[in-house]
């Protein structure tokens, strides 16, 4: 009996041992899980797809190294500004035509020489001798002239919006040749001339004689064919007798004209001298011209520094040359009045 007792006591102390043991042990797991639970570096299976972090091989096609250089695949586009200007330089008159003559017409003085016996095409400086031959021969000016065929560019096959029939006065056709250029009406101005266009181009060679141009010929009252030739020298003597004619000095400096077309329609015509609107200049007479041999030509009158200048400038290599070349001009002659008036 003692030892039943014994045994049974026994059994019940085991039960007590066992039974608790469980909970014990899920309590120490419980502790260590809570005890290990630190921050830990994420890894791109922990968290989902669209939230990893791209591969090293995926970003370095994403974005350009850091190499200091663009990558292949980017395009860098840069901004071209304005060129910074040029400097002046009192000392030096820079032209960047061929030939170029300035001369002060009130003193005689030669401003600026370069090339000027050169003989080379003036292009539509012609202009201004077609129109003193036209003014020397007293025709009337309101006599009708109509465009034909034979006004037509058959030498560099230029265009024109003077339509073949357009009929406009010997005035009108004067202004458009002056002003805007215009070799459709210079032609008709020849054409129209007693005895045609080979005794008009006879009297433009005398008229260049009459004026001590012995350097100069001409073979057209347009200016397109090359063989239409003179110096700087010579022009400067051109634009000093054209200076006599009022229309001349009139027409050639005019900002725009308008005709009327044989359909009916108003054209606008506008000086081909790009300086005749600005207020900086006082130009009293101009005339511009352009073939391939000849380059851009510009010729002009003008006031600068309170005195009358001529400036002849041939062949600029730019189609804004001309101007800059002017520019340049009276800025260095406007400079040295001003140097002589201080002092």
């Amino acid at each position: 009996m003692t030892r039943i007792k014994y045994y049974l006591a026994l059994l019940l102390c085991g039960f007590a041992v066992y039974g608790h043991a469980e909970p014990r042990k899920a309590n120490m797991t419980t502790a260590t899980t809570a005890a290990t639970a630190r921050p830990v570096a994420v890894t791109a299976k922990s968290v989902p797809k669209a939230a990893a972090k791209p591969s090293a091989a995926k970003a370095s096609k994403a974005a350009p190294r850091a190499t200091g250089r663009p990558a292949r695949n980017v395009r860098v586009v840069r901004r071209v500004g304005p060129p910074p200007p040029e400097p002046f330089n009192p000392n030096v008159l820079d032209v960047q035509s061929t030939a170029a003559l300035v001369v002060n017409m009130q003193s005689g003085d030669v401003v600026y020489n370069k090339n000027i016996t050169a003989v080379s095409p003036i292009a539509s400086i012609t202009k201004l001798m077609t129109a003193m031959v036209v003014l020397d021969s007293k025709l009337p000016l309101d006599e009708p002239i109509a465009l034909t065929e034979d006004d037509l560019d058959h030498i560099k096959h230029t265009g024109s919006r003077l339509q073949i029939g357009t009929v406009l006065t010997r005035d009108e056709m004067l202004r458009l040749a002056l002003m805007s250029s215009e070799n459709r009406a210079a032609s008709a101005l020849g054409r129209a001339y007693p005895g045609g266009t080979a005794a008009f181009v006879r009297e433009m060679n005398l008229k260049a004689i009459s004026l001590d141009m012995m350097q100069s010929s001409f073979v057209d009252s347009t200016g397109l064919s090359s063989s239409n030739v003179s110096t700087a020298q010579d022009l400067a003597k051109m634009v000093t007798a054209a200076y006599q004619y009022p229309l001349i000095r009139q027409y050639s400096t005019g900002n725009g004209y308008a005709v009327q077309t044989v359909s009916g329609r108003t054209l606008e015509f506008r000086n081909t001298n790009a300086l005749i609107p600005s207020p900086e200049w006082q130009i009293e007479l101009s005339k511009t011209g352009y073939i391939r041999e000849a380059g851009r030509c510009l010729v002009m009158q003008t006031v600068i520094a309170g005195a009358p200048v001529v400036i002849v400038l041939l062949d600029s290599w730019g189609r804004l040359s001309r101007s800059g070349d002017a520019n340049r001009i009276k800025k260095w002659i406007e400079y040295h009045a001003g140097r002589m008036n201080v002092g």
